[in-house]
């Protein structure tokens, strides 16, 4: 059930999603139950604090895909007073709990491995311990990566955070056995280094899993060519000239909230604005899944040749400077010599204060007698340039 992010889902794909993910962490569970219960054995054995190490992390996967389950549980609750706008946002969390749980592992790891480096412990292998490690390596490349991928079809972070943390298990893994195989041919005792080095790779990577959920949680960016694709459809009604200043407001995956600005001709009555935002919402929600809560209307000037001149030479001036993605709303009042617009600056720019006030600087240069009342707006989705 491969899901385009964003675009709208049925009931029963929703249900569906909700059953992968259950399914998917059960087999991460039992796959890493197993892996667990060989590794501490092998590492009992052994004597091998790098491979005992590995073992626990197996355990805190295990409880990470418990995590999932939970929170794909709550999160597919329906609305209700209490939080209209569903519980979605709780697979973040479970996310960011398991990316907690993997820091935490690093951290227990680390400490673990400089006590043996201090008080170091002689260590044995033997072939069927290799053989051992050995399959451990292969199976989590297969589970990482079949985790992982099953949750970037569906979109689900908890789903991709344990597939990375497997994948890494592999590389961990793999290190064990190349440690083993130098201690065989050459005496020396790698395992506490090795048990130091693989938790700082745990660490980072619990570190990188923490950021990227908390900027989901904080609100980050919306995908631009997902806005793009909402703008685009609101383009396509006949009395739509433009769509501006869209703000997607994340509330779990693949549901959103959202506002808008579009353009349209100044004849049109407040029937037609009606009509014609009633039908935008309608379509928007049916196709993206995205419930558009405000839209705001900007009108264009239709009647008058100098007006439509005004603003082409106040649009080049205003896209000449760097960083100035877009100017719309753009609208002037002969008899009161008043000029509105809004001009979208790029959050790539360093000072985008001074940008803004550089243009008006230039407009007010070619326009002295005209009052300039505008407005800098953010394009969320850093969109490419646009006239």
């Amino acid at each position: 059930m491969k899901h385009k992010k964003g675009y709208k889902r049925s009931m029963s794909e929703q249900k569906k999603r909700e059953s992968i993910i259950v399914k998917t962490s059960i087999i991460g569970i039992v796959a890493n139950i197993l892996l667990s219960v060989f590794k501490i054995v092998v590492g009992l054995i052994s004597h091998s604090i790098a491979i005992i190490l590995d073992a626990v992390n197996n355990l805190s996967d295990a409880a990470s895909s418990i995590i999932t389950i939970v929170g794909a549980k709550l999160a597919g609750k329906k609305p209700d007073i209490k939080h209209p706008f569903g519980y979605g946002r709780v697979e973040y969390l479970s996310a960011l709990v398991i990316s907690m749980i993997v820091l935490y592992a690093g951290i227990t790891s680390l400490r673990e491995s400089i006590d043996k480096i201090i008080h170091p412990e002689e260590v044995s292998y033997t072939t069927p311990t290799l053989v051992i490690v050995a399959v451990a390596v292969v199976a989590k490349i297969l589970l990482g990566t079949y985790v992982k991928n099953v949750g970037e079809k569906i979109n689900s972070d908890s789903l991709i955070n344990s597939g990375e943390d497997a994948k890494l298990d592999s590389v961990i893994s793999a290190s064990t056995l190349v440690a083993a195989i130098i201690f065989i041919f050459t005496k020396v005792s790698l395992e506490a280094y090795l048990g130091a080095i693989i938790s700082l790779i745990i660490i980072k990577s619990g570190i990188g899993m923490i950021k990227d959920t908390v900027s989901n949680i904080l609100g980050k960016s919306a995908d631009p060519d997902f806005a793009s694709d909402i703008k685009a459809e609101i383009r396509k009604f006949d009395k739509v000239r433009g769509a501006y200043d869209l703000i997607l407001n994340d509330y779990g995956p693949d549901a959103y909230t959202a506002s808008v600005h579009i353009e349209v001709l100044d004849d049109l009555d407040a029937n037609d604005i009606d009509k014609l935002t009633r039908d935008i919402t309608k379509v928007i929600y049916d196709k993206f899944n995205v419930a558009i809560s405000a839209i705001g209307v900007y009108s264009i000037n239709t009647h008058d040749e100098e007006i439509k001149n005004m603003r082409e030479n106040v649009a080049k001036i205003v896209l000449s400077h760097e960083h100035v993605l877009q100017m719309h709303g753009f609208h002037y009042d002969k008899e009161k010599k008043i000029m509105r617009f809004d001009i979208v600056v790029s959050l790539k720019s360093k000072d985008r204060d001074k940008i803004f006030e550089d243009v008006i600087k230039d407009i007010k240069e070619m326009y002295k007698d005209v009052e300039i009342i505008a407005n800098m707006d953010t394009d969320f989705a850093e969109a490419k340039k646009e006239s």
